[in-house]
């Protein structure tokens, strides 16, 4: 797909430079005014990105990703979430290398990756390159090989033979994860244990934050305890791996996952929904959760290796999906090698390697990035603008974002069919514009594309 850059859009409408906005994510409330739960203020208009250090770089470690950091720094990326970063147990470990998520240790760095010197040069070159680091914790479970599974088997899950088990459902049926062991949340120490581990990332490695695997499965009166007392040891950004109302409006955290989002945006891709179940979904999102704000994304870790590549959940229409995200009142992902893009589904357990190719992609996710640092509408969490899906059609997602002076329109064709949009209904006088194609007005109509955007921001 061609793309064109940012750039004044002279089809329009003209307009006094003198008036653009020219406000920036530096003017977002300051730390000052922040209550204790309340995230940084450099989080409101935040791109973040997850990295898959194992299958990053052909070496696969510290070293090389930090080599890389200048590139994503200008690719306008804001965050960078890694997958766990821990060593991995080797007692029932699956297929050659295991599991990310099977720690063996929360203080150590996986040997694989590199040494915790190397972890520590890493840090320090992010935070020099004005970015911040989350660590994808598991607090679930460990490794077998864990120390906890001999010093304190009393952390654990024990069936009625008295031995520990693997992660169970409700039911009591196993979940499938027999490389980990589950830990007990009835167990007070080992909830002092683990707060303990969090915080000495924050005081010892300066980390910002953290990425709570599979926090549906531990309780909330945790997370409560928890996230308290992390954000007194140091304000820091808490996103949940989970969809649950309670670990926003009172659990502490704020941000996660909009999984239902994802899925409906792959059934609209397939033609199983239209775009109008979109405005329907965050209608009724908004009932149920008052605080914080969404992670949109269009790939992660899981998605990619089980699921499918975006090319295979979204066909042509993977970039124009992507930018609905950038537009959504949430903070938009990228996942590692999103901007290659990725071809294909990178393994779970064993090296696969990211074909970067010629990065056809990063100029893309750059210029999304731009706008969204660039416009203050564009914010999430409560710093954000309002959206609005007015005059969204079965065929054409429309989403709106003020705040104040700043506005951001984006005209959605979420078809494989031409379609059109009346020129005349946006209000909206436009000063750039982004398009994967170029732009064609006829008859007061823009022509769309099949699966193109636009979007036009005052």
């Amino acid at each position: 797909m061609k793309y064109l850059p940012l750039l004044a859009l002279l089809l329009l409408w003209s307009c006094d430079p003198e008036t653009q906005d020219s406000s920036t994510h530096s003017d977002a409330t300051s730390e000052s005014e922040l209550s204790l739960m309340d995230p940084p203020a450099w989080v409101h208009d935040a791109v973040i990105y997850e990295v898959n250090l194992r299958q990053y770089s052909e070496a696969g470690d510290f070293q090389s990703f930090t080599d890389d950091l200048e590139r994503i720094r200008d690719m306008g990326v804001d965050i960078l979430w890694f997958m766990p970063i821990f060593p991995i147990s080797e007692k029932k470990r699956k297929g050659e290398l295991g599991s990310y998520y099977a720690a063996s240790d929360f203080r150590g760095a996986n040997p694989e990756y590199g040494s915790m010197e190397d972890v520590d040069a890493m840090i320090q070159k992010i935070h020099d390159l004005g970015m911040y680091i989350i660590l994808d914790w598991v607090p679930n479970h460990t490794g077998w090989d864990h120390a906890w599974i001999t010093d304190h088997p009393e952390y654990y899950t024990k069936n009625a033979e008295g031995e520990i088990t693997d992660p169970l459902q409700d039911d009591g049926t196993p979940w499938g994860w027999t490389d980990v062991a589950d830990l007990d949340y009835d167990n007070a120490e080992m909830r002092a244990a683990m707060i303990d581990d969090m915080k000495w990332w924050l005081t010892e490695k300066d980390i910002d934050g953290f990425r709570m695997d599979v926090a549906h499965g531990v309780p909330t009166d945790f997370w409560i305890d928890c996230n308290r007392a992390l954000m007194e040891t140091k304000r820091c950004f808490l996103l949940a791996e989970a969809e649950i109302p309670e670990h926003r409006d009172s659990a502490g955290f704020h941000a996660s996952y909009a999984w239902t989002y994802m899925h409906l945006s792959n059934e609209v891709a397939a033609g199983k929904k239209t775009a109008l179940d979109i405005p329907a979904y965050h209608a009724e999102d908004q009932e149920k959760i008052s605080k914080g704000f969404h992670m949109y994304f269009t790939s992660n870790h899981d998605e990619n290796s089980w699921n499918g590549t975006v090319e295979e959940r979204y066909g042509d229409g993977a970039q124009t999906f992507a930018a609905v995200t950038f537009l959504m009142d949430g903070m938009p992902l990228i996942y590692s090698g999103m901007e290659a893009p990725i071809t294909k589904r990178l393994e779970f357990f064993q090296r696969d390697p990211i074909d970067w190719n010629d990065y056809a992609w990063q100029g893309f996710y750059t210029d999304l990035a731009e706008l969204k640092h660039k416009h203050p509408a564009l914010r999430h969490g409560e710093e954000g603008g309002d959206i609005s899906f007015d005059g969204t059609t079965e065929k054409v997602l429309i989403i709106q974002r003020s705040l104040g002076d700043s506005k951001v329109y984006g005209i959605f064709n979420l078809t494989d069919q031409d379609q059109s949009f009346p020129v005349a209904d946006l209000s909206i006088k436009s000063q750039s514009s982004l398009s994967n194609q170029d732009l064609t007005i006829a008859d007061g109509n823009y022509a769309l594309a099949p699966w193109q955007y636009i979007i036009l921001a005052q």
